[in-house]
């Protein structure tokens, strides 16, 4: 039945994109099924918009549609069989968009939902335009080196919860050295993959990437001298495998230039190899792991002076941050972070920022009874938004709407105040996987103290953020003249048509 209902939504999203033909690559991450089309004209948002699978659409370098954790692995096979059986068949000719036809809509004309998800699509649209820069696009490269590890990372972090929940409660101990196993083997490589992921991304041979990464992990390390000192399996880390790799990519393209086609196949990888090793070996895992200590040196004395400062600052501004690309940043420092400790202490902060956005939403909700199309958009985003997915609300609801989303991002600042706070008072801790927010963080956070405490503070923020989100939108989210012109029933608007009729201005 489950497969049938999966195969059910890639069939209904597929006419709606163009058919197959419209269909270049197909691809997903935690939350989205991500295709290229040949002619962006040809997909029907709206309709899309409206199916029940459908939490929402953004178009970045890609069309995404955000299906949200679990379905989207499960609809995206789904969606490549039914292309691929399509080109094998038939070829099939690209669905026409509809377009409306007859009178335009009556004066007044209420704002409804699909007007600001529109809104939002020339927002997201605009910000794309201006995110093209030489530096956010190697940021969002970056970030397509660490979002194929983000399933195994969740995998092994909760394994890794479960293990240390059993530990402590002495409970199985014949198992517990069985899942430390299985949580730790992943992160024990992590640097391999890293470096695989980094050549691939950048044009180079994969294998040769990771074979160069490997150099970081393999134990006969600590018997070599770099700087003085003696180096140490793992020095350096994901920084350094990135590093590593990125180099090896170079040098490859490199001897493609230079070697003879006859001599390539021999003489190419073990230049790559040995030149990229010796690097690496003699400078890059030096220079990284002074980097990776300073990264979580850094992260620990800024939570345990400023706490409460920092929270405030990193949950109010990461919204914000995320419009501008600069997210993506943080992903190889949260993966450096839990390659140190174990889990990354600044997640939770900025897990705040969601809460203010779920927070935000129900303001808007109770602030306009009589906009339905609204109130549905948001009745069906919330489950979602809950779970950590905002994409839906954040384009659909509180950006387009302007206020909103800064009193959404006060929310955030409140809740990771409040989380902050503890960090500061001694109480540190983290989740041990990156890609999960909302309520999908529970499963993975860890720390020093007790699973409780943890547990009862990131709920605490979660609650924080809703309320103050709340609070800050319902008091101050809206001027007067938004609430004239947002709070109408389009269909008794439409059904009245009295041209002559003005809103009235009170």
């Amino acid at each position: 039945m489950s497969t049938d209902k999966n195969r059910a939504t890639a069939a209904a999203i597929l006419p709606l994109v163009g058919g197959p033909d419209n269909v270049t690559s197909i691809a997903h991450c935690m939350t989205r099924l991500r295709i290229t089309l040949r002619d962006r004209s040809l997909v029907q948002d709206e309709a899309l918009r409206a199916l029940p699978a459908v939490l929402g659409v953004v178009e970045d370098d890609t069309y995404q549609i955000v299906l949200g954790p679990g379905t989207v692995a499960r609809v995206t096979p789904e969606f490549e069989a039914l292309v691929e059986e399509a080109r094998a068949a038939t070829p099939v000719t690209p669905a026409t968009p509809v377009t409306a036809t007859g009178p335009t809509a009556p004066t007044p004309h209420a704002i409804t939902a699909e007007d600001l998800q529109a809104q939002g699509t020339a927002l997201k649209e605009a910000q794309k335009a201006r995110n093209a820069t030489p530096f956010k696009l190697l940021l969002r490269r970056i970030a397509n080196i660490f979002v194929p590890l983000i399933p195994a990372l969740i995998g092994c972090g909760i394994i890794a919860g479960l293990n240390g929940l059993l530990t402590n409660l002495g409970w199985l101990p014949a198992v517990v050295p069985a899942l430390a196993a299985i949580a730790s083997g992943f992160m024990s490589l992590i640097a391999v993959f890293v470096g695989y992921n980094t050549a691939k991304e950048f044009g180079g041979t994969p294998i040769l990437g990771g074979a160069v990464a490997a150099i970081i992990v393999f134990p006969g390390v600590a018997k070599i001298d770099a700087f003085g000192q003696q180096l140490s399996p793992g020095q350096g880390g994901v920084l350094g495998a990135l590093a590593a790799a990125l180099l090896a990519v170079y040098v490859e393209k490199w001897c493609r230039t230079w070697v003879p086609e006859a001599l390539d196949v021999l003489v190419t990888p073990t230049l790559t190899v040995l030149i990229s090793g010796l690097v690496t070996l003699f400078g890059l895992m030096f220079l990284a792991g002074e980097a990776s200590a300073a990264i979580g040196t850094f992260a620990d004395r800024l939570l345990a002076t400023g706490g409460a400062f920092a929270g405030l600052v990193l949950g109010g501004l990461f919204l914000p941050l995320v419009m501008l690309g600069l997210h993506q940043a943080l992903i190889p420092i949260h993966t450096t972070l839990i390659e140190q400790s174990g889990y990354t202490v600044l997640l939770p902060i900025l897990a705040m920022a969601g809460a203010g956005q779920v927070g935000a939403a129900i303001a808007v909700y109770y602030r306009l009874p009589r906009n339905g199309s609204l109130r549905t958009t948001i009745k069906s985003a919330l489950p979602a938004g809950f779970l950590g997915v905002g994409e839906p609300l954040i384009y659909g609801v509180s950006l387009p709407l302007g206020r909103p989303f800064v009193t959404a991002c006060v929310g955030g600042a409140a809740g990771g105040a409040f989380v902050g706070l503890f960090n500061q008072l001694g109480v540190a801790f983290g989740s041990t996987a990156i890609g999960p927010s909302g309520w999908a963080l529970f499963p993975l956070l860890d720390g020093k103290s007790s699973v409780g405490v943890t547990l009862a503070i990131y709920a605490g923020g979660l609650a924080v953020g809703y309320l103050v989100g709340f609070a800050a939108t319902y008091f101050f989210g809206f001027t007067r003249q938004m609430l004239t012109d947002l709070n109408t029933d389009p269909d008794t608007t439409a059904a009245a048509a009295e041209p002559s009729r003005e809103p009235a201005l009170t």
